[in-house]
């Protein structure tokens, strides 16, 4: 099977906007995943967990709005995650699949809690990456103070030293992950320069946050689906207690911790993306 590049166009507070997804596998297996990204990433960080499983399932990997190959809102305070839910509810109708898997990193990781909290869910099983019901002021400080930052680079080799140095927690990356990954987190200038593909208008709401811990613990324990957490062992993001306790609690998910990284696991490398596949494909 090879890649499809798709789009769909989504309704927000101020009009409509498109949304870009990649598609791997058989478009009429019935077996669907939908994979979602963190904060500042695109949809091609699953390019390699996407290969995998491709033969099991339709993958369906989108740029969140403002990210990517998606559309830029006008007015930036509309980047929310009622919005962000409210897109990948509309793709899900798209597809129109009676039940998914779910895969989100960080930001991806809340919006599918957000969905599978939700009476009727279609979400079957969920695997959350680095992300929890409760996210730490430290943390949330952290992402709020590099967010929305414009950085234009000469070459795609000088970003790539550049993110190989603020992404170092993703874990040991191939020199081929870190090209892949440069390249799909670049959006070229007029001038031939690159900067980030995103919008730095993500970052309004951050700079208007309250930043204290954020508690979304009733959520998890609505959760109905089998669920697996991951966790990097210096994350910032999911502390260790709470990861436990999210096996504690709600759907008591299973918890894989990855040694040696933090924020948030790539999910590129092959034992990352064995843990997910086997425990997806699992009875």
């Amino acid at each position: 099977m090879s890649m499809t590049s798709r789009y769909y166009r989504a309704l927000g507070p101020h009009g409509f906007h498109r949304v870009h997804y990649t598609e791997w596998g058989d478009p009429d297996n019935p077996k669907v995943l939908v994979c979602v990204h963190g904060l500042t990433r695109t949809g091609r960080d699953f390019d390699f967990l996407a290969a995998t499983l491709e033969q099991e399932y339709r993958v369906l990997c989108p740029d969140v709005v403002g990210r990517g190959q998606s559309d830029w809102l006008t007015d930036k305070a509309d980047y929310t995650y009622p919005l962000y839910v409210n897109d990948m509810a509309m793709l899900l109708a798209r597809i129109d699949a009676e039940r998914v898997d779910f895969v989100g990193t960080s930001m991806g990781g809340l919006i599918g809690l957000f969905l599978a909290s939700h009476t009727g869910t279609p979400i079957h099983k969920l695997v959350i990456n680095d992300i929890g019901p409760r996210i730490p002021a430290a943390g949330l400080e952290r992402v709020a103070d590099y967010v929305g930052q414009i950085i234009v680079f000469e070459s795609i080799d000088k970003m790539e030293r550049f993110l190989r140095t603020i992404a170092a927690a993703f874990g040991n990356l191939t020199d081929e992950q870190w090209r892949h990954m440069t390249v799909h987190s670049a959006r070229r200038l007029e001038d031939g320069r690159y900067t980030l593909a995103y919008d730095p208008g993500i970052a309004v709401n951050f700079k208007t946050l309250d930043l204290k811990d954020i508690d979304l613990w009733p959520l998890w324990d609505a959760v109905p689906c089998p669920t697996l957490v991951l966790r990097g062992e210096y994350s910032d993001i999911l502390d260790h207690a709470d990861a436990v306790a999210m096996t504690e609690r709600g759907p008591k998910a299973k918890l894989i911790e990855f040694p040696g990284m933090g924020h948030a696991p790539a999910l590129m490398a092959d034992d990352q993306i064995a843990v997910v596949r086997d425990w997806l494909l699992a009875d």
